[in-house]
Parts: structure tokens; sequence; C-alpha cells
């Protein structure tokens, strides 16, 4: 392909040998030789008992990187994702190495104005607010013990209960004061419908079954369940009156009129923010098909790699590692990739296609809209404008999110 480059570059004996030098005195505090302290063997004794080719890799790691920007520099290249190197030649004399690397494909972009994409916002409805309102209660609603009554469909029932299978006991299928709240789809299908009805001390038998799509061992046994429901939890939502508007924000609501156009004007606003979110899906995928670009599967594979760092970082901050949801889903980090990559591809074609109209539209972001950017997005995370740039990565990354939207900004020319 025309976007990769293979450029050979040499590092030669003088700038070698104290790459070597270099690789030796890093290398030297751990060497154990008899008749010195560990430390302090000299580099000729050393070479003699072990060789300086042992020396040649620690020496490679030294030199790489200043031998990779200069090829880029020389070269004027512009990677777009890690480049491949191999070592040609390696001797005492110097080494010779070979730099694939792969710059940016060629975009070729014909139509992406007027695209005849037309943007629907959806009408709020009754039902709509009515579904917000008891969403609001559910969320203050306060949760009370009954001390009498049986078991309904939206309580919470504490229970122990011991599931066997071909008698045997589960494993993780027993439990003791466990809270579940009946309609909440927690348990296999059948357990929480045959709770409802029951009373405080009550015991019973539940024989089930486990479902076709579950887990492996288990999926379509038998099993059996004995419940005992030690109490009864209820949800009681609070009434529509002034004291709940203020717990919701809303201090000026006075009835329930005007908690309904407070809704109302929060959900035309949603609405809006979805219709305007799909327009830009629907023009961005309109336009895609307007553009050709062949993508190297190294630039493939190094976007599927800078996902599933996130998607670690993401699970990290949950508690979960990546091996461990990897266990829990009996998948591995090559399922995982593939399972990415569509969305790598995609990610990828929108990056180039909104460039390539920036490049064409000539778009520049000045640098004083760059810090009216910072000290606005600054304001969320109580910092200044400076240090959300440093946060962020420098001004150059938030220029090129500013040049992103105004070539989304483009694609709207309808």
């Amino acid at each position: 392909m025309k976007n990769v480059k293979e450029i050979e570059y040499s590092i030669e004996k003088e700038e070698w040998t104290k790459a070597l030098d270099k690789a030796f005195n890093l290398k030297k505090k751990d060497i154990n030789i008899d008749g010195f302290r560990k430390g302090s063997v000299p580099k000729d004794v050393y070479i003699k008992k072990v060789g300086i080719e042992s020396l040649f890799m620690d020496a490679v790691d030294v030199v790489i990187n200043d031998a990779y920007r200069k090829v880029l520099e020389d070269n004027k290249l512009e990677p777009v994702c890690e480049p491949k190197v191999d070592i040609k030649t390696i001797s005492s004399d110097g080494v010779t190495f070979i730099f694939t690397v792969i710059e940016k494909p060629e975009v070729k972009l014909s139509k992406y104005t007027k695209l005849g994409v037309k943007k629907t916002v959806k009408k709020v409805t009754d039902e709509e607010i009515d579904a917000e309102i008891k969403s609001l209660q559910e969320r203050f609603a306060d949760v009370i013990e009954l001390t009498e009554g049986e078991v309904e469909n939206g309580n919470t029932a504490v229970i122990n209960f011991e599931g066997r299978v071909d008698g045997e006991i589960l494993e993780g299928g027993t439990g003791e004061n466990y809270p579940l709240e009946i309609g909440s789809n927690t348990f296999i299908p059948g357990f929480e419908e045959g709770l409802i009805g029951m009373k405080i001390g009550e015991e019973r038998v539940l024989n089930l079954k486990f479902p076709e799509e579950y887990v492996e061992d288990l999926k379509g046994k038998d099993v059996e369940f004995k419940v005992t429901l030690t109490g009864i939890k209820k949800r009681v939502l609070p009434e529509l009156n002034e004291d709940f508007y203020k717990d919701l924000g809303y201090d000026d609501v006075k009835d329930e009129a005007g908690l309904r156009k407070e809704i109302k004007t929060h959900l035309e606003e949603h609405k809006k923010e979805d219709a305007e979110n799909k327009y830009i899906d629907a023009l961005i995928e309109k336009a895609l098909e307007n553009m050709e670009v062949e993508i190297n599967p190294e630039i493939i594979e190094d976007e599927t790699n800078h996902m599933i760092n996130r998607y670690r970082e993401q699970l990290q901050m949950q508690g979960l590692s990546l091996e461990q949801y990897l266990q829990f889903t009996k998948s591995s980090i090559e399922d995982l990739k593939k399972q990415m990559e569509p969305q790598a591809v995609n990610q990828i074609k929108v990056r180039y296609l909104l460039e390539e109209i920036a490049l064409k539209e000539k778009i520049e972001v000045a640098h004083e809209e760059i810090h009216e950017e910072a000290d606005k997005q600054a304001q969320m995370y109580q910092m200044s404008g400076q240090e959300f740039i440093e946060a962020v990565g420098g001004e150059d990354v938030l220029a090129y999110d500013i040049k992103m939207r105004k070539a989304v900004e483009v694609l709207k020319n309808n």
C-alpha cells in the first residue's frame, strides 16, 4: 500500500560503542562474576566471560527511540500507528534497523453536504410524563418493613434459601436474609413469582428449571429451592406535594400541573438532544457512503488495542480486572478484539471523514477559541482553563476536538 514506508537506518561504530557502554553500565549492578564484587566487574572482563553479543539487545533499547524519531524527521513521516521494527544486521561494529512506518491512507471524499438527511424531533406524550413522574417517585420512595401481610409484586422479600441440583447443594445457590425485589428478574424464571403470596415465617419448595441459555453445566437442569420468608419490605411512593417538588429541586412548583410542565420541558430538551445526535449520526453514515479509503490491518489493530485499554480502565473503575471479566464471560482477548473490530473500523472512518472535511474546508482553530473552550469545560471540573488543557493532553488535543466539531457543522449544511 502507498502509505506504507520501509526506511533503513544504521547506527555506526562510534555511536553504537557508546550505546554498548551505556547498556553495560545499566546492567553492571546485577552482574555476578567470580572474583569480583557484585556490580564492580570491568567491561572487558564481562565481555571476555559472557560475550559482547549479550549487550546487543540492551543497546538496541538505548538507541531505538532516537533512531525512530530521526527516521520520522529525516523523511517527514507522520505515522498513524506503532511502527514495525526489524533488525537487518547487528554486530560490535553497529546495527541497521528497518522501520516499517504506516501513514494515514489516502482518503477520497466526494459529496458531504446537502445529503438530504432530515432531523425529526418527537413530541412529548402524556404517557411519557406520567412514566417520568412515577420514576421520580420510585427514586424518592421510602422503604418500610411489614410485620404482616403477604409478598406482592414490587415488594422486597427477605429470604433464606438453599438450592439443590441432582440432590447436591448448588454452589452459589444458598443465602441468608437475602433481599430480593419481586419483579426485578434477578433470579431464574419462576423463582420470584413463586414467592408471591408468602407470609413471614412461611417455608416453600420451588421446583424450577434452569433456562437453556444458562451456563453450560446447569442449562436446562431441574433445580429445587427451599425458601423461608424472614421479612417483607414495601416501597411507599411520596405524595405529589410541595415537599416532594422541593426534593426534586423545583422550588417554584406548587402543584402537579407545574410539575408536569417542568418535566415536559426537561423531556423536550432530552428529545431535541437525542434527535440532534441521531441526525449527526445519519449525516456521517451518509457521508461515509461517499468516501473511499483502504485501511491497513495494522491501523485497525492499533485502534482495537486502544479500545481494549480504555475498556480495561472502565472495568478497573468498577473494581474488576480485564482478566476477571474474560474469565467470567468465558472469552479470550482475541474474542474481545474480534467483537470490537467493527466499531474500531467505523471510528477510524469517521475520524478520516471529519479530518478530510476540515482539510477541504480549510478549517482553522484560533488560539482564543482553544482557551475559551478550555475555560468553559474547566468550570464543570472546578479547575482553571490551563489546568484543563494540561489534563486533556495539551492545546493540540483541544484544538483537534474543536476542529472536528466544526467539520460536523459543515456536514449539517443541508
